[in-house]
């Protein structure tokens, strides 16, 4: 009730009178049934942008400390998220990621939209760079397509008295990627064969230049973009 209340009589109204976003391929979200949509990561916009254009209600891990509520804000802000439905995520790492993925397992299985972002972080040049696990892990665990999307001009930049603002936000959505002929697999080299996978398609969809290393990796920004993602094992 509360994510539909702040979705039609807030942020679409907002996103859509004041960015003016377009948006293609919607279609290709089944109408029914869980699903990951995974996409590039070029600003924080991305993660209400996509919620607010599309029908189908979204969820998108937000890290565990958020949910904490400490102090006056963090407990709006907790009673926020878990009111409109996203869950919490451990990124910690170790055996408590593994646990902290139960929360997003439980999303799909129930017949959600999971969004998340393979980069693990935002691009800080525009490129697209190496994706992380998690996807083909939720994906083949969960037992769900991944719908790649690619975000267009979602940074925000200073407008008419300070406020932030879009030029020409996009988002692009893409036909449903099936990895059913691997569901259930824990191999570490399924894992990167399908996310090596889910980044090709996000990068049909962008035509941004690939960066074979992490986001978050020394040096990242020395290294030439590829034409395209290679297959790594």
């Amino acid at each position: 009730m509360l994510y539909t209340l702040f979705k039609y009589l807030l942020v679409r109204p907002i996103c859509t009178i004041v960015f003016r976003p377009w948006v293609e391929g919607e279609e290709n979200i089944p109408e029914t049934g869980g699903v990951i949509l995974a996409g590039n990561h070029l600003s924080a916009g991305d993660t209400f942008l996509l919620p607010a254009m599309i029908t189908r209600q979204m969820t998108f891990p937000a890290k565990a400390e958020l949910f904490q509520g400490r102090g006056f804000k963090g407990r709006i802000l907790a009673w926020f998220l878990t009111g409109v439905g996203q869950v919490s995520m451990d990124r910690s790492g170790g055996r408590a990621s593994a646990d902290g993925l139960r929360p997003v397992y439980e999303a799909l299985a129930g017949g959600g939209v999971v969004g998340i972002f393979p980069e693990g972080t935002r691009s800080h040049d525009g490129r697209l760079y190496r994706g992380r696990t998690g996807v083909a892990r939720l994906a083949l665990g969960a037992r769900v397509p991944v719908i790649p999307v690619g975000f267009f001009n979602t940074e925000f930049r200073r407008g008419p008295f300070g406020i932030p603002l879009m030029k020409k936000p996009g988002i692009r959505i893409g036909k449903p990627l099936d990895f059913s002929e691997h569901f259930g697999s824990t191999e570490g080299s399924v894992y990167r064969e399908v996310t090596d996978s889910v980044m090709r398609a996000i990068q049909e969809l962008t035509g941004q230049g690939y960066v074979p290393v992490y986001s978050n990796s020394a040096g990242a920004m020395q290294i030439p973009s590829d034409p395209a993602p290679a297959t790594e094992t």
